[in-house]
């Protein structure tokens, strides 16, 4: 390099050397004005070879005109700024599931933001058993929300803490996701939600379920056998598509209360039932296909309240054993194909019972006991539209002539032998113990409830 390059070149040098330390200066002398906002500028210096040199500042080249805003540092949530480790992986879960809501009418994500995910609503924390100084994610209720998501996969499923999820009356779509890893989870109630495909077979493996509730969705096909052998207190599935037989081993249930209610359920009632006897409560397979004789062993169900089979297909007579049903409140019988008499020792439960309302109405009866002529009286027994002569609001003639002259599909063994003692009956006339209990259309058990939708859906 020549003696006079060298010389320029050291002045250019020593030019770029004032002005870095001048804009130091200036940076310097501002500093107090930025410290709520950390900002930064870059100094990109370029040395050519020939008799320019380019001096940017700002980030931009050419260092002519204005430099550009100074840029925000955006900082991700670390694992400090949340009260525990387990609080910063579900607020990082529920960020994610943020993303996929597409309707949130009642503006509840605006509450999802924050390092403390127990304030937000909907979610609620305790600590688990094998940490009690951490406490987390435990349970979700978002019941009534009405908030919109393609699926809950990788929402629920990955809240290893949690042990309930309610979610009725939302639009959730797609199915249930593999919850086996949630070691404590053990309700589950997705009601009301626009959820399909077959029987959500991931909830098989659940040892702790306890209340499962898939009502008013679109599941179809059918109800695998293992679902009752569960451990459940309670089993809704009703308001589905679910159109297969009933599984042989249903009486195999330990629920309290279940509802198989407006579905397609073919076949018989299993006579398994019975072995639920001690535990069933309430059972509703109202507005199914379920055809068959009436089975002699629903006479068992010691514990039950509520029996409603109406509007199936089942024929037979009532067997003499649902004298026994000295618990039921509602027995709901009416919309089939029964026909016969109507046994003295079932109108007597209006005495010796529990007895509210026997309805029977729509079937082909001929007779009655004569116990049940005091319960028409009261309004308890509803025998209209039937076969009966002489009463009112019967059959037509020739409706009655058809049914009895046309092939029955079963033959309907009628056993005279009652499995229990039956009680004599108490002093107080049927009618004044009936008045004391008003027959109601919709009566108040929990059973009867899971066929109505949440207000608003």
């Amino acid at each position: 390099m020549a003696t006079g390059e060298s010389c320029c070149y050291c002045v250019k040098l020593l030019v770029l050397l004032i002005t870095f330390l001048h804009r130091s200066s200036f940076l310097h002398a501002h500093s107090n004005t930025s410290l709520l906002a950390p900002q930064r500028e870059t100094i990109e210096i370029g040395v050519g070879t020939g008799s320019g040199t380019d001096i940017g500042i700002g980030g931009g080249g050419g260092g002519e005109g204005s430099a550009p805003p100074l840029s925000t540092c955006g900082c991700e949530p670390q694992p400090s700024d949340f009260l525990n480790l387990k609080q910063y992986y579900a607020y990082i879960v529920i960020q994610l599931f943020k993303k996929t809501i597409t309707c949130d009418p009642n503006n509840v994500t605006q509450t999802w933001v924050g390092y403390r995910p127990c304030t937000y609503q909907g979610f609620y924390c305790e600590a688990p058993p094998d940490s009690p100084d951490t406490p987390t994610i435990a349970s979700i209720d978002f019941n009534g929300f009405h908030l919109c998501a393609p699926t809950i996969a990788g929402f629920i499923d990955k809240l290893p803490d949690l042990a309930l999820f309610h979610a009725n009356s939302n639009n959730f779509t797609g199915t249930i996701p593999d919850l086996t890893g949630l070691q404590y989870f053990y309700e589950l109630d997705v009601s009301n939600n626009n959820m399909s495909g077959p029987f959500p077979n991931d909830v098989l493996p659940l040892a702790n379920l306890t209340f499962l509730d898939l009502r008013f969705n679109l599941f179809a096909g059918a109800v695998p056998p293992s679902i009752f052998s569960l451990d459940l207190d309670v089993l809704f599935l009703n308001n589905n598509f679910f159109n297969q037989s009933l599984p042989f081993n249903l009486g195999s249930t330990q629920v309290a209360y279940l509802t198989l209610a407006n579905n397609g359920f073919t076949g018989p009632i299993p006579r398994s039932i019975s072995n639920a006897g001690s535990t069933l409560r309430e059972v509703l397979f109202l507005n199914n296909r379920l055809s068959g004789c009436l089975p002699y062993e629903i006479g068992l169900l010691s514990e039950a309240t509520v029996f409603d089979a109406g509007f199936n297909q089942i024929t037979g007579p009532i067997p003499l054993s649902f004298g026994c049903l000295q618990k039921v409140e509602q027995l709901n019988l009416a919309g089939n194909l029964l026909y016969g008499n109507v046994p003295d020792v079932v109108c007597r439960l209006a005495k010796t019972g529990q007895l509210a309302n026997l309805s029977l109405s729509g079937n082909y009866f001929t007779s009655i006991g004569y116990s049940c002529w005091e319960l028409i009286k009261s309004g308890v027994l509803d025998v209209r539209q039937n076969c009966i002569p002489g009463f009112p609001d019967q059959r037509r003639p020739d409706e009655c002539w058809w049914f009895f002259t046309h092939p029955r599909h079963y033959f309907c063994p009628f056993f005279h032998y009652i499995p229990c003692k039956c009680p004599v009956a108490p002093a107080t006339p049927a009618t004044t113990k009936a008045m004391q209990r008003p027959a109601v259309a919709s009566p108040p058990y929990m059973a009867y409830k899971a066929l109505h939708q949440r207000h608003g859906k």
